[in-house]
């Protein structure tokens, strides 16, 4: 039977319903201990290094959330990306087997597929990004472009480099993995599996209404692209770039990194990159024969279960020899 990547949770020998919600729970409980390490590992640091941490809760408890601050990006963009261990770990325990089932239908994350997506989506990204900041902006009587490299932009620029892929991969492996394979397990449609974790994923996200149309949208896409190449490469790719792309340029002060506001232009923006991706994909999968189906055997017949040795033959009699007279 093939199963695609909504429904590999279906492809183990002992599925049952409740094993993704037990799943949730265990990986709740990893993220808390995790994040109190985490948090402890700071406040610690506050102490040790002050001249590079500073006073880590006074900043963090007595402002806004600014992710214009290195530390509070570090916090932020860390904590986040904590969700990828604590999923994993609840896998290794809870199952399905191989524990790559959650990357793709080759129970493994493709590598070789992932890195052959780099280059089109960083194409993508950089043809539309250069038109809405050189043309589309400029036409709606924005200010010209003009970066300023203060004394955090290095900082935030390594870690964005740093911490942004571990924070798309995060995401990705949580809402269009283990949820998508959750919901995917107990309701047939890819459509379930796709649109139904992504009132989840947008309202982590602290934007206004055109804001979480544009994640919405995101989240959308990067499930059915998951859905028709089998895996989550894809949606990871176009995740991180974007986000890294967005944060390097906030670093320079050409984006704001606080913003919460979306625009119809952005939205725009956003359908005109996903498409162009989105084909991009498509084309590339079809070229390379991708497997977007995980194909398990169905179980043996009884019979083929049977030892050779169950049923053995009947023994024959040897013929005797007449005894010879001396």
């Amino acid at each position: 039977m093939d199963y695609a990547y909504h429904r590999l949770a279906r492809s183990a020998p002992r599925y049952t319903w409740y094993k993704a919600l037990l799943t949730g729970l265990i990986a709740g409980g990893f993220y808390l201990l995790l994040s109190t390490v985490f948090v402890v590992a700071l406040f610690i640091a506050s102490f040790a290094l002050p001249t590079v941490f500073g006073q880590f809760f006074t900043r963090l408890t007595t402002r806004a959330i600014d992710l214009a601050d290195p530390l509070t990006f570090l916090f932020t963009i860390g904590s986040v990306a904590l969700l990828l261990p604590a999923i994993i770990l609840a896998r290794v325990i809870m199952g399905p087997r191989p524990l790559g089932l959650l990357s793709s239908v080759a129970g493994r994350l493709r590598w070789g597929w992932l890195r052959s997506l780099i280059l089109p989506a960083l194409a993508v990204y950089a043809v539309v990004f250069a038109i809405s900041f050189l043309v589309v902006d400029p036409l709606g009587g924005a200010a010209p472009l003009a970066p300023k490299i203060t004394s955090t932009t290095w900082a935030l620029v390594i870690f964005a480099i740093m911490l942004t892929p571990l924070q798309a991969a995060a995401e990705e492996f949580v809402f269009r993995g283990y949820l998508g394979q959750a919901v995917g397990g107990w309701l047939k449609h890819p459509a379930w599996a796709i649109l139904l974790p992504v009132p989840l994923f947008a309202i982590g996200h602290d934007y206004d209404l055109w804001g979480l149309a544009d994640v919405a949208l995101f989240a959308i896409v990067a499930g059915w692209l998951s859905y028709r190449t089998g895996g989550l490469e894809a949606a990871i790719v176009a995740h991180v770039i974007n986000n890294t792309a967005l944060f390097i340029l906030g670093a320079f002060s050409l984006t704001d990194l606080n913003g919460k506001g979306g625009s119809p232009v952005a939205i725009l923006t956003t359908v005109v990159i996903l498409a162009a991706y989105s084909a991009l994909v498509l084309r590339k999968a079809k070229r390379a024969g991708l497997v977007t189906v995980r194909r398990v055997d169905d179980a043996p017949s009884v019979a083929l279960l049977v030892p050779a040795d169950a049923h053995p033959a009947p023994i024959r009699p040897e013929p005797t020899r007449p005894e010879s007279s001396e």
